[in-house]
C-alpha cells in the first residue's frame, strides 16, 4: 500500500505546472521593472522597515570604501556586517560610491537570490507533500487521491515568497535579506534531501550572516535523525495496539507491518557526519575571515563589530522590533542586567518546549523557530517575515483549518502599512513622537505572536484529529 501511495504521490507532482512558472515569471518581471524604471527603488533603502545596520547595502558600501583606502571596514561605526559578503558584494558597489547608479547589479543578485530561494522552497514543499500524501495513505485516512484534494504546498509556498511584498521590497530595496533567506533555505533543502554537507553550508553561512540562525541546528538535526515531518509515532503505535486488542489475524499483520514501516531509528551516523562538517566549515569560516582582516584587527575585531554589536544593541535607531525603544529608555546601570534577559528569556522558555513537543516534525519546528528569532531580534525586518511565511505556506494542508487566520493576517497588512505612516509623522512632520512608531511595532511583534501560536494549535489539532480517525477507522 505503501509503494502504490507513493507511485500516486510521484505522479501528482509531476503534472505540469504551467501555471506556477508563469506567475513566477511574471514576479522576476516586477522585481526587474521596479529596479530599472523607477530611481534609486522608491528610497527603500533608507527604510527601517525595509532596511537595518546589519542588512543596509549602503553600509556595506561604505565599508568596501573604507577597505579600499587601507582602513578597517568597521571604522566609523557604519558597518557591521559579515567581512566575506563585503569581499563578494563589495565590488559591486563601488561605481555607486563614486555617483553612478550601480545598484542595478546589487538587485539583480537579490533578485537571482530569490528565484533560487523560491525553486529550492518548491523542492523542499515538494518532498514534504510527497511524505504527507504516502502517510495518510499508511494510516488509512486516504484511501486514494480523491478522497481528498492535498493542495501543492510546493508551488504555493514559492509563490508567496515570490510575490510577497516583503520580499518584493527587500530584493528593490537594498538589502542584504535575500542573501540570509537564502542561506536558511539551502540549510532546509540540504537536510530535507539529506546532502549533509549542503546542510552544515547553510547552517554556517546563515548563522554567520545573522547570528540567530544558529537556533535551526536543532531542527536540521532532528531532521536529518528522524525523516520528514511525520505524525506522532503514538499516533501509530495507537493504531496497533486497536488492531490487536480487536483479535483480527489480517489487521495484526497490517498494523505490524505499518509499525516496521514508520518506526524509525535515530540516525546517529547521519547527525554526527552533519556535526563534523559544521565543525570543518566553521574553521573554514573564521580561517576566512582572520586573513581578510588580517590588517584590521583579526577576528577580534569582526566579533567585537558584528555579534556583540548585535547581541548589545549598540545602534538604537528606530526600526519593526521594540528593543530600540526599551534601551533608550533605560538606565544605564541595568542596561546588562536586561540584555541577559531579553536575549536569553525567549529561547530558553520557548525553544526548548517546542523541540520537545515538535520533534516529529523538524520543518515545521524550524518555522516557529524563524518566526520566534524574528521577534527577539535586535534589529528586525520585512524580510524575516517574508521568510517565515513561505515556510508557513510549507503546511497549507495541515493548518488549513487554523483559527483566526484572516484577522492575523489583515493585522500583518495594517501595521505594515501604517509602518512608514507613522514614521513620517515623527519624523518629518514632526507632529508625533516616538510612542506612535513604538506602538505600531508593538501591534506587529504580537501580530506575531499570535500567528505562531494559532499554527502551534493548529498542527496540534491536526494530529489529535488524526489519531481520533485511526481510532475510528480501526474500531470499525
Amino acid at each position: 500500500m505503501a509503494d502504490v501511495g507513493g507511485d500516486m504521490a510521484e505522479k501528482e507532482l509531476e503534472k505540469p505546472t504551467y501555471g506556477f512558472w508563469i506567475w513566477a515569471m511574471a514576479s522576476v518581471i516586477l522585481r526587474l521593472f521596479f529596479i530599472f524604471y523607477f530611481p534609486e527603488n522608491f528610497k527603500l533603502s533608507s527604510r527601517p522597515e525595509v532596511s537595518t545596520p546589519l542588512t543596509s547595502v549602503r553600509r556595506l558600501a561604505e565599508g568596501y570604501w573604507l577597505k579600499q583606502s587601507s582602513m578597517s571596514p568597521y571604522a566609523g561605526s557604519m558597518y557591521h556586517g559579515s567581512p566575506l559578503l563585503l569581499s563578494v558584494l563589495g565590488p559591486l558597489t563601488s561605481q555607486w560610491i563614486e555617483g553612478q547608479s550601480s545598484h542595478h547589479l546589487c538587485s539583480l543578485v537579490f533578485v537571482f537570490a530569490d528565484i533560487l530561494s523560491a525553486l529550492l522552497l518548491r523542492a523542499i514543499g515538494q518532498k514534504l507533500q510527497k511524505t504527507y500524501s504516502m502517510n495518510l495513505k499508511r494510516l488509512g485516512v486516504l484511501r486514494s487521491s480523491g478522497d481528498r484534494g492535498i493542495l501543492p504546498c510546493g508551488d504555493i509556498a514559492a509563490l508567496v515568497y515570490l510575490w510577497n511584498p516583503y520580499t518584493i521590497l527587500s530584493c528593490v530595496g537594498l538589502s542584504t535579506s535575500p542573501i540570509e533567506n537564502l542561506a536558511v533555505i539551502v540549510s532546509l533543502y540540504g537536510a530535507v534531501t539529506r546532502r549533509v554537507p549542503l546542510a552544515a553550508f547553510g547552517l554556517i553561512t546563515a548563522t554567520h550572516l545573522s547570528l540567530y540562525p544558529a537556533s535551526l541546528a536543532i531542527p536540521l538535526i532532528l531532521l536529518l535523525g528522524y525523516g520528514l515531518d511525520a505524525h506522532p509515532l503514538k499516533n501509530f503505535l495507537h493504531t496497533r495496539d486497536r488492531g490487536v486488542e480487536t483479535g483480527s489475524t489480517s489487521d495484526v499483520s497490517k498494523q505490524d507491518k505499518l509499525t516496521r514501516t514508520t518506526q524509525l531509528p535515530f540516525l546517529w551516523r547521519t547527525v554526527l557526519h552533519f556535526v563534523f562538517w559544521v565543525l570543518v566549515l566553521s574553521i573554514c569560516v573564521l580561517v576566512l575571515c582572520s586573513l581578510s582582516l588580517k590588517q584590521y584587527g583579526g577576528l577580534e575585531e569582526m566579533f567585537k563589530r558584528t555579534y556583540s554589536f548585535i547581541l548589545n544593541i549598540e545602534d538604537l535607531s528606530p526600526n519593526i522590533g521594540v528593543f530600540w525603544y526599551f534601551f533608550a529608555e533605560a538606565f544605564e546601570s541595568s542596561r546588562n542586567y536586561l540584555l541577559i534577559v531579553f536575549n536569553l528569556y525567549i529561547l530558553l522558555t520557548s525553544l526548548p518546549p517546542l523541540a520537545f513537543r515538535f520533534k516529529h516534525r523538524p520543518c515545521f519546528l524550524a518555522f516557529a523557530y524563524l518566526v520566534m528569532s524574528s521577534i527577539i531580534k535586535s534589529y528586525p525586518s520585512g524580510g524575516d517575515a517574508a521568510l517565515y511565511l513561505s515556510l508557513w505556506a510549507l503546511f497549507v494542508n495541515e493548518l488549513s483549518d487554523m483559527n483566526n487566520l484572516f484577522f492575523i493576517l489583515c493585522g500583518h497588512i495594517g501595521v505594515s502599512l501604517l509602518s512608514p505612516v507613522v514614521h513620517n509623522i515623527w519624523i518629518w512632520r514632526g507632529t508625533g513622537n516616538a510612542n506612535f512608531y513604538y506602538g505600531n511595532a508593538m501591534g506587529y511583534v504580537c501580530f506575531q505572536f499570535m500567528f505562531v501560536e494559532e499554527s502551534v494549535n493548529a498542527m496540534l489539532d491536526h494530529d489529535k484529529a488524526l489519531e481520533k480517525a485511526t481510532g475510528k477507522m480501526t474500531k470499525n
